[in-house]
């Protein structure tokens, strides 16, 4: 009896330890997501009244690389990505420069019409401001890397405007196919607490229930199960879209100011070809797609390309606005095809995409409840977790850690980061693919 007392005291501690220290990074995420994107909205005001503002491009990401290749090379990387990597091999140790860097890079690529996304900064900053927290305090260890990580689902939380979802993602996000099940409490208390902060503070959301909603049939089911497949796709578009763009940005060799200046003068191109419907953020074009109006169908491969180019020669921002584009306009897409409902397709896309490109399921199909209501959720549901297998083993954030293959069909090393995981095809004679060699063998030998 006494030991179980002391037991329950360990833990009861523990839990209001946990509930304290979350609260308080909330908060201080809340405010610093609240900072963060006001500045981004204050900016896109700023610009709008301009209607070449874009011509700046090449200005705006000149300075974003200057400053992270020669002034703050710690920064570089995009967003969410950056801060994955620190708590898998930094215990969570962020330098504090980086957090008005990320701050002010993201703000000149996107006032200036970079594509990219605001949730990976404010994510990173969240992160970070929760390291420079341990640092004051001298945490270290475990309780360092459970406070970054509550500073990375309160950034998430706070900025996607849906609090347990957010929470989830901050901590899904980090490995694939498992989740830190010690830091569930505090990400929860760190994400609602910074939502409900940067709520109060004036900071507004985007909800955009779901209001038809076909009645439940094998056919329209089996439809379902074909846009995830095509959502998967579309991830796996996008990923490579992104990883292709790295790669050849590192293979011209080209100082990074001049391959930066090189990159806004080929966007501005773009954009005088197909419009500015794939700069920035993109809300408008996202909003008009969940709203059941027309988009282009190939508008989820420019933004693909648009995104690829801005973050492989200079600029700096996330990847979580790009992705619900791309899964929003590609719902629209295919939602002709399949004569589903342009709406509702695009609601399940947009959760689909992340899904797949981000690894995370669970709080995609959570953020559909948040987001288009209960009566979708069932269908996203099934969606994302079909994005998820579809793309593959890889990620928009490469610096995740796979926790789980797949397919039993493939040989990969579990532990290992996404961007160094390379799938053998060890196929085995149970599984599907297995029996059809098997069978393949067997008429051979016959002949």
């Amino acid at each position: 009896m006494k030991r179980r007392l002391k037991e329950e005291t360990v833990i009861f501690i523990s839990v209001f330890k946990w509930i304290v220290l979350a609260t308080i990074i909330g908060i201080i995420v809340g405010f610093s997501t609240t900072a963060f994107v006001s500045s981004l909205n204050w900016g896109s005001r700023l610009v709008s009244g301009y209607p070449y503002y874009f011509l700046l491009m090449p200005m705006g990401l000149l300075a974003s690389a200057l400053i992270v290749e020669y002034l703050f090379p710690e920064a570089r990387g995009h967003g969410a990505d950056m801060v994955i990597k620190s708590v898998h091999k930094h215990a969570g140790k962020i330098k504090a420069i980086i957090v008005p860097v990320e701050f002010l890079t993201t703000f000149l690529t996107l006032t200036t019409g970079g594509s990219a996304g605001k949730e990976g900064p404010s994510a990173q900053i969240g992160g970070g401001l929760a390291s420079v927290f341990a640092d004051i305090f001298s945490f270290e260890g475990i309780d360092r890397r459970k406070l970054v990580i509550c500073g990375i689902s309160g950034g998430f939380a706070s900025v996607f405007g849906t609090p347990i979802a957010g929470a989830i993602f901050g901590i899904e996000v980090l490995f694939v196919g498992s989740i830190l099940y010690d830091v569930l409490l505090p990400s929860f208390v760190a994400g609602i607490v910074s939502y409900q902060v940067s709520s109060w503070l004036g900071l507004t959301y985007f909800y955009h229930p779901v209001s038809f909603v076909p009645v439940f049939s094998e056919a329209f089911f089996i439809k379902v199960i074909i846009a995830g497949v095509f959502f998967g796709v579309a991830s796996f578009i996008f990923v490579e879209a992104l990883r292709l763009g790295k790669k050849i940005s590192g293979a011209i060799r080209l100082p990074v100011p001049v391959k930066a200046v090189a990159s806004g003068l080929v966007l501005i191109a773009l954009t005088l070809v197909f419009s500015t419907n794939y700069l920035g953020l993109g809300l408008d074009v996202i909003q008009s797609a969940l709203e059941g109006k027309d988009v282009p169908w190939y508008a989820f491969l420019l933004k693909s390309a648009f995104t690829s180019i801005t973050l492989s020669f200079g600029g700096s921002g996330g990847i979580g606005t790009p992705i619900f584009f791309v899964g929003a306009t590609a719902g629209s897409a295919i939602s002709g095809i399949l004569g589903v409902d342009r709406a509702m397709l695009s609601a399940i896309g947009f959760v689909s995409l992340l899904a797949g490109a981000a690894n995370t399921p669970i709080a995609a199909s959570i953020m559909a409840v948040e987001l288009f209501g209960a009566e979708v959720a069932p269908y996203a549901a099934i969606a994302c977790v079909i994005s998820f297998v579809i793309t593959g083993h890889r990620s928009a954030y490469p610096s995740q850690v796979l926790a789980v293959k797949k397919s039993s069909s493939l040989e990969v090393e579990l532990g290992e980061e996404l961007k160094n995981v390379r799938p053998q095809y060890g196929f085995r004679e149970k599984s599907v693919i297995g029996i059809f060699r098997g069978v393949i063998r067997g008429f051979r030998k016959k002949g």
